[in-house]
């Protein structure tokens, strides 16, 4: 398959466009590579979720963006949203039935394979293995 294994990076404004704008670049990369539509689906709907907990609940990074990585790999798809962190690190919550959000997170890990949550000199970053197990230790 084209362009396995390399690891893609993008800047993404820090703002309420966000999700959209990483989902457009990153499922168009995807499809290019020629990964399983079912893969790109789950990747899709996992980026979106870190996006927007990151634009919900962090600061961008010093330049005002989010940044993202993702690679694809046998079949496997790594996603990273890294910010600026925030207040609290990122957990998997119950939110009340009745309540608007705080699902984020319990969706990443119910369609990922792995996910971890990864801290570094004021960056905070949220990635997510689909399709397989990453080559990442769980933390």
């Amino acid at each position: 398959m084209p362009g396995q294994g390399l690891v893609r990076t993008a800047r993404i404004p820090f703002g309420a466009d966000a999700s959209a704008e990483a989902r457009q670049v990153v499922v168009t990369d995807l499809i290019a590579r020629g990964i399983d539509e079912s893969i790109i689906d789950e990747a899709e709907l996992v980026l979106s979720e870190l996006v927007a907990n990151s634009v919900r609940h962090a600061s961008p990074l010093p330049d005002g963006t989010i940044r993202v990585h993702w690679k694809a790999r046998n079949g496997v798809v790594e996603l990273e949203v890294s910010d600026g962190g925030g207040p609290t690190q990122p957990s998997v919550r119950r939110p009340a039935p009745w309540a608007p959000s705080g699902r984020g997170l319990r969706i990443v890990r119910s369609l990922a394979h792995e996910w971890g949550i990864l801290e570094d000199r004021g960056t905070m970053s949220v990635w997510a293995a689909l399709g397989g197990p990453s080559r990442r230790r769980v933390n």
